[in-house]
């Protein structure tokens, strides 16, 4: 291959008929997203160099690249970033790849400290891009909804936190006991609705010496690529600060990188390892924040069987499995969330679609009002959102 003159033209005919041999189903945009990882150009001007000959090292490069993908390596993986709402972050193996999903997840976040921490900003049009790995993502997801069917069950990836020895939250001398230890329905409704009325429209927070609208804070727990931070801090600069939480070396170094490279500051977005809130200090940051926010790992463990390949076997374990119903993580997040928010602070996860009813119920057991559940881009329940008392 090296020694023959390979233009853009011909590697891309190639790659995509070799890929669309081995089952990609989109293969002529993963030959494009590879072309354009390896040669530093656009998908448009992969279109206006045809006849561009390829170097040498480029050839090696997409000769790798193309062994990935054949195996059912996700493209994120391989070019090595995607594209979340404002911003392109990083992606590494062993690091959960963000979701389009997440996106709407930030919004909600936003639209809570707008209204009644941080007061309005002007209007941002992100204008997703719409990556060919976005489609494979729900194609993945409606795969997954189709083999666990009969179980009703459907699985959704998401964010690295899993510790299955860790069951409470340290409080000093003593242990925060779960808010509720019971399992949530495994059988509900995916119907989305919401409950208990809309959040209520207060004034944004002042400075009690300045007079001020303050800085919101913002916890996240389960970073990851630390998409989620990254972007409030981004699209809310100068007036959002994050601590962001990892239990996985990789996630955290990975967040850093982001962080660096989008050019915030460690001040904006604090990234910290460790086990769901134990890196914060009790004397002076709980209760401080104004939003606990969580992508956590929510497939109940009887659907991991049935995860597509490119899922399975490519991105990290310890990102999905959520317990038996999903909940394992959102039921410690919510024994943490009236400790970590000032009152009328907002706890916003995403999970599992079948379980959302069962995770609202958490909330309300817990004391929280509130409680809301917002479907996803195609509909489905998604998103739980609770205010602290």
């Amino acid at each position: 291959m090296a020694n023959e003159t390979w233009t853009i033209r011909r590697c891309l005919d190639w790659t995509r008929d070799y890929l669309k041999d081995r089952g990609d189903e989109r293969p002529r945009l993963s030959a494009e997203w590879l072309l354009s990882g390896v040669t530093g150009l656009s998908r448009t001007e992969i279109y206006v160099n045809f006849d561009k000959p390829m170097s040498s090292e480029e050839l090696a490069a997409m000769h790798t690249a193309v062994v990935r993908r054949a195996k059912g390596e996700p493209l994120q993986y391989i070019i090595g970033e995607t594209s979340f709402r404002t911003i392109d972050v990083m992606c590494e193996p062993g690091v959960l790849i963000p979701r389009p999903e997440t996106e709407l997840l930030v919004e909600e976040v936003l639209a809570y400290l707008d209204r009644e921490v941080i007061g309005a900003a002007p209007a941002v049009e992100h204008g997703r891009v719409e990556l060919p790995w976005n489609a494979e993502v729900e194609a993945a997801l409606q795969a997954e909804i189709a083999a666990a069917k009969e179980k009703d069950e459907a699985p959704v990836v998401e964010r690295e936190l899993r510790d299955d020895d860790f069951d409470t939250l340290e409080d000093g001398e003593g242990t925060i006991e779960t808010a509720d230890s019971a399992e949530g329905d495994a059988g509900v409704s995916g119907a989305a609705s919401v409950e208990e009325g809309e959040f209520s429209k207060g004034a944004p927070a002042q400075d009690g010496e300045s007079g001020q609208t303050r800085c919101a804070r913002v916890l996240e727990v389960g970073c990851g690529t630390g998409c989620i931070s990254l972007s409030i801090a981004s699209e809310r600069s100068g007036r959002a600060q994050c601590v962001a939480i990892d239990i996985e070396p990789r996630a955290v170094d990975l967040s850093i990188r982001n962080r660096d490279a989008l050019g915030i500051s460690p001040a904006d977005v604090d990234v910290r390892l460790g086990n769901l809130v134990s890196p914060l200090n009790r004397e002076t940051e709980w209760g401080t924040f104004d939003v606990l926010v969580s992508n956590p790992p929510y497939i109940p463990s009887a659907v991991m069987e049935s995860l597509p390949h490119e899922v399975a076997d490519f991105e990290p374990a310890l990102a999905l499995d959520g317990g038996a119903d999903g909940l394992d993580i959102f039921r410690r997040l919510v024994n943490a969330a009236p400790h970590m928010l000032r009152p009328g602070g907002l706890l916003a996860c995403e999970l599992y679609e079948g379980h959302l009813d069962a995770a609202a119920d958490l909330c309300r057991s817990a004391g929280m009002h509130d409680v809301r559940i917002v479907d996803d881009f195609t509909g489905r329940p998604r998103i739980v959102l609770a205010l602290v008392v």
